[in-house]
C-alpha cells in the first residue's frame, strides 16, 4: 500500500475512507478467530484518514478506481473439485489486529467466490504464527504437509517471511504476502514468494522525501524497533533523509518495551520537528503518548506497522496530529460497506490487500490451476487490476509498479 500527503482536492475527496492498518508478519497453527478487534480505534474518535498517494519522490499520483478491479466472484461459472488456500500470520499477541485484518480480507474474497460458484468451493484455513518467527518455523512443515493447500496468503510479517521462504519455496508452495515489506526478502532465491505490495526501499524514500519536502520537516530523529521490518524501513528513511536525520538522536527499542523516558531525554535534547518511529503500533501508541507529553510541538510519524486503529485506541488522544504512511490503501466504498457487515469493524491495513491476492489464488483455481504447480505459474503470469493497485510480478518477486499512502490520525 502507497502513501503520501495530497492535494486538498484528493484530501477532501478520501477524507471519509478509514486507512488499512500496519504492516506485519506473523506465523502460526491454529485457526483462531482472537484477537484485538481493529475497530477499537473508534473509541477515541479519531480516525486514520488518507491524505494522498506519492511516489518515491514524495509526489502525489492519482490513485486507482475501484471499478476497475477483479473480483473474487469472477463470472459466476467456475468449476473445480473443493480445493484450500492458506493464510499465515499474528492472530494472537500484541501485534494481532495486523493478522486479522488480513485473515479477514481474505475470507471476504473466499466467500464471495464461494457465494457466486457453487461447484468450485474454496477453503481458507488460517495459521496463527503469532508474529513470532521461531513459531513460524514450527507452523511452516504444516502448512506445506497438507496436500490440499495449494496456496498461501503470508506469512504477514518480515521475520517470520525470512525464516520461513525457504521452507515454502522447496515445496513449490505459491506464498502471496499482504504485508511483509523487507526489500531483502526477495533476494533469497527463493522460486515462490510473491510480494503484494511495496518494500521498505521504496516506502522509506517515499516516507523521507515527504516529510522534507511536502512538510517541511528539517530536523527528524529516526527511531526503529528491534525487528527485521524496523531495520530495513529505518535504514532506507535515514539513507534518503541524508543531512536531515539527527544522528545524536537515533534510537533503538525493543518489543515489548513500554517505558521510553530515556530515548526521549535524548530526542527533545535534538529539539527536532519530527520523529520517524520504524515499528509496530504496540510499541508506537505509549512513545508517540510519552513523547506528546514531553513535547507536543514534535510530529510523530510512523509507516504500516503502526497504521491501525490500534495505535489511536491505545494512544488515545496523543496519537492525533500523527503521520503513518503505508503501502497499503485506503478500503474503497463497496469493499468497506461489505467487509463491515461480514466482521461488524472497519477494515484494517492490508486488508485491501488479502482481498486482492485471495480473489487472484481463486481466479485460477476457477481457471483450472488446481496444483500447487499450475497456481504457482499462473500467479508468476499474472497481471490484473486489484483494489490496491494493478498486481504484475517480477522474475524476483516484486511488484512492477508500486506506491505509498500518507494518512493522518484527525
Amino acid at each position: 500500500m502507497h502513501r503520501r500527503m495530497t492535494t486538498g482536492a484528493l484530501a477532501v475527496t478520501m477524507a471519509g475512507i478509514l486507512a488499512l492498518s500496519a504492516c506485519s508478519s506473523k506465523d502460526s497453527d491454529s485457526d483462531s478467530e482472537s484477537g484485538a478487534s481493529t475497530s477499537a480505534g473508534a473509541s477515541t474518535g479519531l480516525t486514520i484518514a488518507p491524505l494522498a498517494q506519492i511516489d518515491t519522490e514524495g509526489k502525489t499520483v492519482e490513485a486507482a478506481s475501484e471499478s476497475d478491479a477483479e473480483s473474487p466472484a469472477g463470472d459466476g461459472k467456475a468449476k473445480c473439485d473443493p480445493t484450500t488456500i492458506a493464510m499465515a500470520g499474528a492472530l494472537t499477541g500484541a501485534d494481532a489486529a495486523l493478522g486479522i485484518n488480513i485473515r479477514n480480507g481474505a475470507q471476504l474474497a473466499v466467500d464471495e467466490h464461494n457465494s457466486s460458484n457453487p461447484d468450485c468451493k474454496v477453503t481458507l484455513k488460517t495459521y496463527d504464527t503469532e508474529g513470532d518467527p521461531q513459531k513460524a518455523t514450527q507452523v511452516a512443515p504444516q502448512i506445506v504437509n497438507n496436500k490440499d493447500i495449494i496456496g498461501l496468503i503470508g506469512p504477514a510479517f518480515s521475520g517470520e517471511t525470512k525464516a520461513t521462504g525457504g521452507i515454502f519455496s522447496q515445496a513449490g508452495l505459491v506464498s502471496v504476502t499482504a504485508s511483509a515489506t523487507n526489500p531483502a526478502l526477495t533476494g533469497n532465491g527463493w522460486k515462490t514468494f510473491y510480494r503484494g505490495l511495496a518494500n521498505d526501499d521504496v516506502q522509506g524514500p517515499a516516507v523521507a522525501n515527504y516529510l522534507t519536502g511536502t512538510a517541511g520537516k528539517k530536523k527528524i530523529c529516526v527511531i526503529k524497533d528491534d525487528t527485521e521490518y524496523g531495520a530495513g524501513l529505518a535504514k532506507a528513511v535515514i539513507k534518503t533523509l541524508g543531512d536531515a536525520s539527527v544522528k545524536s538522536c537515533e534510537g533503538d527499542v525493543k518489543k515489548g518495551e513500554r517505558d521510553f523516558s530515556a530515548i526521549i531525554s535524548t530526542i527533545t535534547g535534538a529539539k527536532p520537528d519530527a520523529v520517524f518511529y520504524a515499528g509496530y503500533y504496540s510499541e508506537a501508541a505509549p512513545l508517540a503518548e510519552q513523547l506528546k507529553r514531553a513535547d507536543s510541538a514534535i510530529t510523530f510519524v510512523s509507516a504500516d506497522g503502526s497504521n491501525d486503529p490500534q495505535f489511536t485506541a491505545l494512544a488515545g488522544n496523543s496519537a492525533k496530529g500523527a503521520v503513518l504512511t503505508c503501502p497499503c490503501g485506503p478500503a474503497p466504498d463497496k469493499f468497506k460497506a461489505a467487509y463491515e457487515s461480514k466482521f461488524k469493524q472497519a477494515p484494517g491495513v492490508y486488508s485491501v490487500e488479502a482481498y486482492d491476492l485471495a480473489t487472484i489464488l481463486m481466479k485460477g483455481i476457477g481457471e483450472g490451476k488446481t496444483t500447487r504447480a499450475d497456481l504457482l505459474s499462473y500467479v508468476k503470469d499474472y497481471k490484473g487490476k486489484g483494489l490496491a493497485r494493478e498486481y504484475e510480478w517480477s522474475q524476483t518477486g516484486e511488484l512492477k509498479s508500486s506506491l505509498i499512502w500518507v494518512y493522518e490520525v484527525k
